[in-house]
């Protein structure tokens, strides 16, 4: 026992230290998530081949639009599963599989990047399909499409915001070197 430090301060941090396990249950629920994604992934991609003789071209890129959406969604979970358990609760053992090179690089900062990066790219999809949408003859609430821009730069601010923030505030930041005399 370290000096000054008493049974109670030691349970304590112990017990602190041990909570992060609360955190797996959140994982395993996102991991069940990626399934339900990938069961909706594929009913929709089954849904287009059925229409495959009758696709017209706009409505090929709205599939494809919507099947990418669905995949950023996929990576995003993927990136908190597999970045969030490593950070926050414990290393992954991935047996002899190779592990691939980010994981267990990612830092908080790193995976707010990610995380918002991915959010930003879905956003520009949803509003690209809208556009599709409009293009195509259909309609489209305008109040909607107004709120959706706002949303969109609203995120573009915020993550510009972020990577500002990240790189004056990082202590491992690169420093300019001396100019030449």
């Amino acid at each position: 026992m370290a000096k000054g430090e008493t049974w109670v301060s030691r349970l304590l941090s112990r017990s602190l230290f041990d909570a992060r396990w609360l955190m797996a249950p959140f994982y395993v629920g996102l991991v069940l998530m990626l399934g339900i994604l990938l069961v909706v992934f594929l009913k929709e991609l089954a849904h287009g081949l059925t229409l495959f003789n009758t696709l017209k071209p706009s409505d090929a890129i709205l599939l494809a639009l919507s099947l990418i959406d669905l995949s950023l969604i996929a990576n995003l979970l993927l990136i908190v599963i597999l970045a969030g358990y490593e950070n926050f609760v414990g290393r992954i053992e991935s047996g002899s599989e190779r592990r691939p090179s980010w994981m267990g690089t990612i830092d908080f900062s790193g995976m707010k990047m990610k995380l918002m990066g991915s959010i930003v790219a879905i956003s520009a999809i949803a509003m690209l399909r809208i556009f599709m949408i409009l293009e195509s003859g259909g309609e489209f609430e305008e109040l909607s499409l107004r709120w959706m821009i706002v949303i969109h730069g609203v995120l573009m601010a915020s993550i510009l915001i972020l990577a500002m923030s990240e790189r004056i505030f990082s202590p491992t930041r690169r420093q300019s070197p001396p100019a030449a005399s």
